[in-house]
């Protein structure tokens, strides 16, 4: 075989064959990609579109909570999920960190109010028992207000009331909370109507201020002078009428509460307002007790103790509480080292003479001086008197005396002064004084000397009569003893012939058949005479001419 080194010439490779089949299904892997991309942009903006609020809230401890399982509900309704907790800067607090529902974005106002839901007992009831197996969670209450607010501070007690509950609150005013918390409940004519929602101190510190709940339709009764009084306890009255127990109910002994009334002259009053302030009264009586228009302020001055009499005490008249004390102190006379004590008193005239209505104050007063004026003038003075045995308590009573001097009031005087007299306790304590006086001027040696005698003449006397009776005893008494022999004998004697009377008399005696034969024939000429005598009447005649038969 030759070979050749001579090159292949005008040789040309073939024409390549493009597969149009493959580079279409290599086309087809892309848009797997690109349409997962595309729902995954969708889902994340669906997500970023659909994704609610984040918010804080601050708890004074992390009890009950866990970051993604404690949930926030809204009428039992979740609306949120805890994200997560972490402790304040300053370690006071704990802060909550958790996502709300975009449709729940409305609920973020600035009042709006958090707290933690666990098992709860209080003094009225028992609350959160669901949450034994559920696990807690974080309730919530929708403010009203317009302004927006996504960091919050949570409330460490379930409020008492919710701000869509229908009612009105109103503003108590009092010296003393008592035992009253939130959550005590408030009465209207013995049905709970409504409850105690906080209370707090004013900034001085001198007055409680409670905030109350009334639901509707009751907070229509609350009027601008209804009056609102401590209904905690028993009420316990002792009066004429005997014992009376008075409580609103066994809610209001355990945790206390607030009762209020309307007086019935005030029925005309307008609707008080939401937020309106009251005065919370101690005791009911004080509550209702009709307010008097007129206060005049006089002093009394005593020249003896006035231990017992405080602050407060009543002044009465006849029975009447016209006024009470309002101040008590001790005065030295610079004349003399007399010890003066100073009593004021606040006096209430329409209490004794009401005064008709349109009159103007300046005529109340004029005439309230002449009532004075005259009273005094007829005896009237005031006294000190003892309103307790067993506690010494003293009240001042307005009273008239006929044998007292003479006294007028001067009206002049910064505060008039009101005539007084001796009480009643110092009287008895002077009488006494005097008799111990008595007592002590009386020759007591003497008579005990005289007593002393008189005994030794009484034991003379004795011994003497001893004497006397044993000689009676020895002498007088056997013939005594022969004299009853003698009428014992006599008394005998007499016996046996009254004995012999009654046999005489008896109905089987001689006597008494001789007795009664006697009467037998009287009988039976008592009935010949009756027949005779009709005979002569029937036949008159007769005595002149005799019985026919006879002349036959």
């Amino acid at each position: 075989m030759k070979q050749t080194d001579e090159p292949t010439k005008n040789i040309e490779p073939p024409d390549a064959i493009i597969d149009r089949r493959r580079r279409r299904s290599s086309q087809l892997i892309w848009i797997i990609p690109i349409i997962a991309f595309i729902i995954g942009i969708s889902l994340a903006v669906r997500v970023y579109l659909e994704k609610g609020p984040v918010i804080t809230i601050s708890f004074s401890s992390g009890e009950g909570i866990e970051a993604g399982k404690t949930k926030i509900k809204y009428k039992d309704v979740q609306i949120g999920l805890v994200r997560s907790i972490t402790i304040a800067k300053d370690r006071s607090r704990v802060i909550v960190t958790a996502d709300i529902a975009r449709d729940a974005e409305e609920f973020l106002k600035s009042d709006t109010r958090f707290w933690v839901v666990r098992a709860r007992i209080t003094g009225g009831s028992i609350s959160g028992l669901g949450t034994l197996t559920a696990g807690s969670y974080i309730g919530m209450d929708v403010g009203t207000s317009k302004e927006e607010s996504s960091s919050f501070r949570g409330l460490e007690t379930p409020p008492a009331v919710t701000m869509d509950m229908p009612g009105s609150q109103f503003i108590l005013h009092s010296d003393d909370v008592g035992s009253l918390s939130a959550g005590s409940p408030l009465f209207y004519r013995h049905l709970q109507v409504g409850e105690v929602v906080s209370s707090d101190l004013d900034k001085e510190g001198d007055t409680v201020i409670l905030h109350v709940f009334i639901r509707s339709p009751y907070d229509a009764f609350v009027r601008n002078n209804t009056r609102f009084w401590h209904a905690s306890g028993i009420d316990l009255k002792l009066d004429a009428n005997g014992v009376k127990i008075n409580t609103e109910s066994m809610i209001s002994i355990l945790m206390g509460g607030v009762a209020f009334d309307t007086p019935i002259d005030a029925d005309e009053m307008p609707q008080a307002e939401k937020n309106h302030h009251f005065t919370l009264f101690s005791t009911k009586d004080v509550a209702l007790k009709q307010p008097d228009s007129i206060v005049e302020n006089y002093r009394l001055v005593f020249r003896e103790s006035v231990r017992g009499l405080a602050v407060g005490a009543p002044v009465e008249m006849k029975g009447l509480t016209v006024g009470e004390v309002t101040k008590i102190k001790a005065e030295l006379s610079r004349d003399s080292n007399n010890l003066a004590m100073l009593v004021n008193i606040r006096f209430y005239p329409e209490r004794i003479k009401p005064h008709k209505s349109g009159t103007s104050d300046q005529s109340k007063s004029a005439e309230s001086r002449r009532m004075l004026d005259s009273m005094v003038k007829n005896g009237l003075r005031a006294q000190l008197k003892s309103g307790s045995l067993l506690t010494g308590q003293m009240y001042v009573a307005l009273d008239f005396f006929n044998d007292v001097p003479s006294a007028k009031i001067n009206w002049n005087a910064n505060l008039p002064e009101l005539p007084t007299t001796v009480g009643m306790m110092a009287q008895f304590q002077g009488s006494l004084m005097k008799i111990v006086a008595k007592l002590e001027k009386m020759p007591l040696e003497q008579l005990a000397g005289d007593a002393q005698t008189t005994i030794k003449s009484l034991d003379t006397t004795l011994k003497s009569a001893d004497k006397l009776l044993k000689n009676i005893d020895k002498n007088i008494v056997p013939e005594a003893r022969l004299l009853m022999e003698d009428t014992r004998k006599t008394l005998d004697g007499a016996n046996k012939a009254l004995n012999e009377v009654k046999q005489t008399i008896s109905s089987e005696g001689s006597l008494q058949v001789d007795l009664r034969e006697t009467l037998r024939e009287l009988g039976k000429a008592a009935q010949s005479l009756r027949l005779l005598g009709d005979y002569l009447e029937r036949n008159p005649e007769a005595l002149i001419r005799g019985k026919q038969e006879d002349r036959r």
